[in-house]
């Protein structure tokens, strides 16, 4: 029996923000960027709201029918500039105004430097020379993982990148995961993502139509 997906609505936001703030609270990624766990426990959920909000207006949101996982995505165009998270000014920024990573930061946890360093060292090693769908966070209730739900969320996503010749990109944060994205036809750049005394970060690049 396949699983029943549609596209996440404004009025899902809340069950969307509790669930990645469940399933990502010990993620080890989550956990360097909110180091102490009641911090963590505070914030973490701004955090995935803020990420629940830009992947609405940039992307798409994919759920399953039963509200146990959940995918977000965002379609990045071509542009021979980096993003506005780049080390340098991205194009039509204003000299002196907050860039994406800083307003995060305010928006989030103003005194916490790892929000916006994250987000800094993502964009600048995210591609941008080709357009893709960019998968940046998937999560599944605790309960529920390993049944599937993840892989069929980012299959219905792959399915149309392939018959629309788009290529995809996401950063694995854990191993477990990159073995699995690299079944669905993801390949590791070959440069990883080192936090700052910190996990590593795997960003991984898919040609459409490639092979599981």
């Amino acid at each position: 029996m396949g699983v029943a997906i549609r596209r996440a609505g404004e009025g899902d936001r809340a069950d969307v923000v509790r669930l990645l703030d469940e399933a990502f609270m010990g993620d080890p990624v989550s956990r360097w960027v909110f180091p102490g766990e009641e911090h963590r426990r505070r914030r973490h959920g701004a955090l995935m709201g803020a990420f629940f909000d830009l992947a609405f207006q940039e992307g798409c949101i994919e759920v399953t029918e039963d509200g146990d996982a959940a995918a977000l995505w965002w379609s990045v165009p071509a542009t021979a500039s980096q993003g506005a998270g780049s080390e340098g000014v991205a194009e039509g920024a204003v000299p002196g105004e907050m860039d994406g990573p800083a307003l995060l930061r305010r928006a989030v946890d103003p005194e916490n430097e790892r929000v916006e360093l994250i987000g800094r060292m993502t964009d600048a090693a995210h591609p941008t020379d080709r357009a893709h769908e960019y998968l940046h966070m998937i999560a599944v209730r605790p309960g529920r993982q390993g049944e599937g739900l993840g892989t069929a969320l980012i299959t219905a996503v792959l399915e149309r990148c392939d018959r629309e010749g788009l290529h995809a990109y996401l950063e694995a944060s854990n191993a477990r995961s990159r073995d699995l994205y690299e079944r669905l036809g993801f390949a590791f750049t070959g440069a990883p993502l080192d936090l700052p005394e910190g996990p590593r970060m795997w960003p991984m690049w898919r040609e459409p139509g490639a092979a599981g």
